[in-house]
């Protein structure tokens, strides 16, 4: 087993979004707490909280979307801090880096000396953080997370160290809940099961748990060398002025290593990327993985190193209006001078376990997809081809969102509230314009909508686009809408009904300025 030291930065995506760990704070995705500070803790919010039940315990919460390119980019600073003590710095994810400890703490004194050197550092450059040395990575990583700000864990003492611990910390919620059913209560009695029945009843990813469990590396090691270089590079001629350039081509090059490895059967645990500037500057960054890293998560890991050098570059200058220009602008390229190659190198190359495939004969195409989409990009450019999102919205046309292929949507998925919202179940069609329809009520006259969302009488019969009329069977609504209230020229009020008819039929209807229209159809 190696001696791994583990640098830990608690709470990141909230260090990253500007909250201290004194403030009560909470990161969300998607209207749900993924992290939250010391402060907010103690005030019963924890992570998995729907935003409402987080703010019900603690009101003067403050709220963030996460920004994971944030994340990305500060925590570069962390990982320089630290490898101007220790090479081969790792990082694992934003919030976590690694490094080999033997030699460095051989050279430092010890290896107490070498966690508070490195601790003390990462401090200095102005960030929280903990730091442990253990046999193996999942041991060193806890050792880092204790309430004492990190320990060295002695050389073959890793699996009593981990064996009190909750199987919580394996982070596979469904195996801990089966395991608890059990009556395995923590990591040491999962540890003592036979390894043969563990693998037989929860198969693979149950055997890496274990492993992990037993204080030993998360995959037998069997290091294979490359009989040909395997490395993808690629030459800016001219230099690349935009990281955009840099970033969609990683996502180019990411496809073709893995079409690589996979064709020799292997995969690698470190994957690294070097980056180089016609100054002569090398960008160069070690990313621990254990299995496939998508092409998304190389190009965003790109983006993050480049975003994170160039904040530290001086400030190119002044624009003719005396506007200060930074290293991301037209000037400012020329100051750097671009990147002129971008490389990018599997390291330690392991047997490729697979994957497991889906049952009834069908495959697994998600990464043929990936790499087919990118393609199509290539030669369509990067908005070519997009992807339907779900986002916040009242009407069901307005909660779908085209982000391009590989994006993400930029702030998350607004949670709302909004007013006037259509209840489940979505329609199945959303019309892409207007339907107009009439609506009457059981003496034919026209149905009409106040401004108090008052209903002159009850629908009775509709007539669609000029069709055949239809009798209303059931209805319910209004759903009123009143967007942009403040503003009398742009504002908008509209309200919104679900009915169905005696053919079968069920339509969503708005009406708006006194015309009513079909908005949308249920199956």
């Amino acid at each position: 087993m190696s001696r791994v030291l583990v640098v830990w930065c608690p709470d990141w995506p909230a260090t990253a979004v500007g909250v201290e760990a004194a403030t009560a704070g909470a990161v969300v995705v998607q209207g749900q707490v993924v992290a939250c500070t010391a402060a907010a803790r103690a005030e019963g919010v924890r992570r998995g909280q729907r935003i409402r039940d987080a703010q019900r315990r603690c009101p003067e919460l403050v709220v963030r979307e996460r920004d994971t390119d944030a994340e990305g980019r500060m925590f570069e600073r962390v990982a320089d801090a630290v490898a101007a003590l220790a090479p081969k710095v790792e990082v694992v994810r934003p919030g976590m880096c690694a490094v080999p400890a033997k030699g460095a703490a051989r050279f430092y004194g010890g290896e107490e000396s070498l966690r508070l050197l490195v601790q003390d550092a990462v401090v200095e450059a102005g960030y929280d953080c903990g730091s442990g040395i253990a046999d193996g990575l999942f041991a060193a990583e806890l050792a880092a997370r204790t309430e004492l700000g990190g320990l060295v864990v002695p050389a073959g003492e890793s699996a009593s160290f981990l064996a009190p611990y909750p199987l919580s910390v394996l982070d596979r919620p469904e195996l801990a809940d089966l395991l608890n059913r059990l009556g395995v209560r923590n990591l040491g009695g999962f540890a003592g099961l036979p390894s043969g029945h563990v693998a037989g009843r929860f198969g693979a990813d149950g055997a890496l748990a274990q492993r992990l469990a037993r204080g030993e590396e998360p995959r037998p090691l069997a290091p294979a060398h490359a009989a040909v270089d395997l490395s993808v590079r690629q030459e800016f001629d001219p230099p690349a002025a935009q990281a955009e350039q840099v970033v969609f081509t990683a996502k180019r090059l990411a496809g073709e290593l893995h079409e690589g490895l996979a064709a020799g059967g292997l995969t690698c645990v470190r994957l690294n990327v070097e980056v180089g500037f016609a100054d002569g500057h090398v960008l160069q960054r070690l990313w621990r993985h254990d299995g496939l890293l998508s092409t998304l998560a190389v190009a965003e890991r790109v983006r993050w190193q480049l975003s994170a050098w160039r904040s530290d570059r001086p400030k190119a200058g002044v624009d003719a209006d005396g506007i200060e220009l930074d290293d991301g602008d037209e000037a400012g390229a020329a100051v750097w001078g671009g990147v002129v190659w971008l490389e990018l190198t599997p390291e330690q190359l392991v047997p490729d376990q697979g994957r497991q495939q889906a049952i009834w004969g069908q495959t697994s195409v998600t990464e043929r997809v990936a790499r087919a989409a990118d393609r199509i990009q290539a030669l369509l450019g990067h908005r070519g081809i997009t992807r339907p999102v779900l986002t916040g919205g009242r009407g069901p046309g307005e909660q779908v969102t085209r982000v391009p292929v590989g994006d993400l949507l930029p702030g998350g998925i607004p949670d709302g509230p909004w007013p006037g919202r259509i209840p489940a179940p979505a329609p199945s069609v959303v019309l892409p314009t207007r339907v107009p329809v009439n609506v009457t009520d059981a003496t034919g006259a026209p149905v009409v909508v106040s401004a108090r969302c008052t209903v002159s009488a009850p629908p009775s019969m509709i007539a669609v686009n000029g069709r055949p009329v239809s009798a209303v069977t059931s209805w319910t609504g209004p759903w009123p809408a009143i967007e942009r209230w403040w503003d009398h020229e742009h504002s908008r009020r509209r309200a919104r009904f679900q009915v169905v008819t005696a053919d079968g039929c069920a339509y969503l209807l708005a009406v708006e300025d006194g015309l009513w229209h079909v908005e949308a159809t249920y199956d």
